[in-house]
């Protein structure tokens, strides 16, 4: 198949994991079409039903490349010079990440190759990485005259203000073992495990009560922004709520 005719991403189901694998070889380009077709796969699978978990992947060896400079180079010729295109592109993108990080479903980027600039955001706002041992990470835009600011975003919620501030200010990239030292990635793999081994991961995550996941991660991402007293007392009634469920109590009762 042309890689013109590849579809821009291709979702399939593994069990309750829904897989989106992103198209667009070989770099998988953040292209405004590919930014609206992926948000479109977000949002689908964050309410169906049959879908307990979610898996990113991006086959080959780059997971992501970021945006697509060179559709962004074409705008240049625009009466305002691009400006228009610049604040629809970031703001749709802004929008998909978001939907990303707050979906209520568990998120797992499998990341085989490198992750730069908007492709490691992408990486980033899911809730686990699991990357293989040639996997690398990189936030380059200081290297083409600019700074990774909104991929900084997301990596800024993994790693110490010291960590980001490395990447951002030198554009290097850095290795999966650096990367799960940092915190920025859960897990590490031989590329040839890294499916199979996160897929079963996957799997096991879908086998939970969804209302109980959606609830917990929520409070758990929620928590982290409060003060210790408040953390606690919200904590609290969402614990409540999970053991007050009637999932749960029909669970015990038939037990």
């Amino acid at each position: 198949m042309n890689t013109h005719d590849m579809p821009l991403v291709e979702a399939r189901d593994e069990s309750k994991v829904r897989v989106l694998r992103l198209g667009a070889a070989p770099a998988h380009p953040l292209s405004r079409a590919m930014i609206r077709a992926l948000h479109d796969q977000i949002r689908e699978a964050a309410t169906d039903h049959h879908v307990n978990a979610i898996v990113l992947d991006g086959p080959g060896h780059i997971f992501c490349a970021g945006h697509d400079l060179k559709e962004i180079a074409r705008h240049r010729k625009d009466p305002d010079q691009g400006l228009d295109y610049l604040r629809a592109l970031f703001t749709e993108c802004g929008a998909m990440m978001l939907d990303l990080a707050l979906c209520p479903k568990p998120t797992i980027a499998m990341v085989d190759g490198i992750a730069t600039a908007g492709g490691l955001q992408l990486a980033a706002s899911c809730d686990l990485i699991f990357a293989s041992d040639s996997a690398s990470f990189c936030l380059p835009g200081v290297k083409n005259g600019g700074f990774c600011t909104t991929p900084a975003v997301a990596v800024s919620r993994s790693l110490s203000r010291k960590q980001v501030m490395e990447m951002t200010l030198s554009g290097d990239a850095f290795d999966a073992d650096w990367a799960l030292a940092a915190g920025l990635v859960n897990r590490i793999y031989p590329s040839e495990r890294l499916t199979a081994e996160t897929l079963e991961f996957a799997r096991t995550l879908a086998t939970r009560h969804p209302k109980a996941i959606a609830d917990g991660k929520k409070m758990l991402y929620r928590q982290l922004d409060l003060p210790l007293d408040q953390a606690y007392a919200e904590a609290t009634e969402v614990m409540i709520g999970h053991f007050m469920d009637p999932v749960r109590i029909a669970q015990e009762n038939s037990g």
